[in-house]
């Protein structure tokens, strides 16, 4: 198939691409490399899928570049460009959150009224439920973000929403649960965390580590996006990683692998969610999905990633 996934420089995005490319997919990755963080962390990323022959990259933002041109004979999109993290959301930045999350969105989604493709998949964020009422949050739970990021992240989904039911743009939005893995994002607490345990410093907690998360693997994830890509299911589903665990778990789990960490509490933010849980019987039910990479096993390639690239930093 032709696909394009924006985003593709990211985390997720340069994973997606990777299976998609193993798969036989010819992929066509836009990204704007923002500052979010590091770019080099980004470029870094697409070096690894520059080796492919079908992989085409082209640097540009959504709100700018002629998407009618990019859309044009493509099979599936693959949406994952976007302003990521909660903390940083709030005040003048929101701006910014509106113009990557909503704008970029909605601009795109207009561009395939004219360009028609078969699956449109939106990476959503369970931030979208904010402190829920009940665990493990199912689909059918009054969404309400705590955060201008979950904010954004919700209008965006609502776009492909009103977008499917209007005017027949074949959108599935994922609610994704904690992503981590491999080359995730450095400002991200699983991160934070294998770096301070791989390098032998502090690690600071935000809150008393019993605040839970359904972590989900990157694996996971890729593998849930490209099935709901070839099914005829379309909506609103949750990826989670299958179970909660507090972060204080996460510790423990790690240690176990040999890794000690120096933990160090600070006071909670604003805008983080004391607990999340997926419910996937939707994603299940609709395109199969199962998550099949438990904790210990994905903080171990992550360990090892770490130790690779302090390796690759030594003189």
């Amino acid at each position: 198939m032709r696909v394009v996934v924006t985003g593709a420089a990211g985390f997720i995005g340069s994973h997606l691409c990777e299976l998609l490319l193993s798969e036989g997919d010819q992929v066509l990755g836009i990204d704007a490399f923002t500052e979010y963080y590091d770019p080099l962390c980004k470029e870094a990323n697409v070096a690894r899928l520059l080796n492919w022959p079908d992989f085409t990259l082209i640097r540009a933002d959504l709100r700018e570049a002629p998407l009618e041109t990019f859309l044009e004979n493509v099979d599936v999109v693959y949406h994952l460009a976007g302003q990521p993290g909660v903390r940083p959301s709030w005040g003048h930045e929101f701006a910014v959150y509106m113009d990557r999350n909503i704008l970029a969105t909605q601009w795109l989604l207009e561009a395939l009224l004219d360009c028609p493709v078969g699956k449109v998949i939106y990476a959503s964020s369970s931030s979208v439920y904010g402190d829920a009422v009940a665990y493990p949050m199912a689909e059918t739970l009054r969404p309400q973000p705590i955060s201008p990021y979950g904010v954004t992240k919700l209008a965006a989904e609502h776009l492909c929403e009103l977008y499917r039911k209007t005017s027949g743009v074949p959108t599935a939005s994922l609610r994704l649960f904690t992503v981590y893995g491999p080359g995730q994002r450095p400002d991200m607490a699983f991160r934070k965390l294998v770096a301070a345990a791989v390098n032998g410093e502090r690690f600071f907690l935000y809150g008393d580590g019993e605040q839970t998360r359904d972590f989900t693997y990157v694996g996971d994830v890729v593998q849930a996006m490209r099935a709901a890509a070839l099914s005829s299911w379309t909506g609103v589903a949750n990826i989670g990683g299958g179970s909660r665990i507090s972060m204080n778990e996460v510790v423990r789990t790690l240690e176990t692998l040999g890794q000690r960490v120096q933990v160090v509490n600070v006071p909670a933010q604003r805008g983080d969610v004391q607990h999340t849980g997926a419910d996937i019987r939707v994603a299940h039910q609709g395109f199969g999905y199962s998550p099949t990479v438990p904790l210990a096993d994905g903080l171990a390639a992550m360990v090892e990633a770490e130790r690779l690239l302090r390796v690759a930093e030594l003189p």
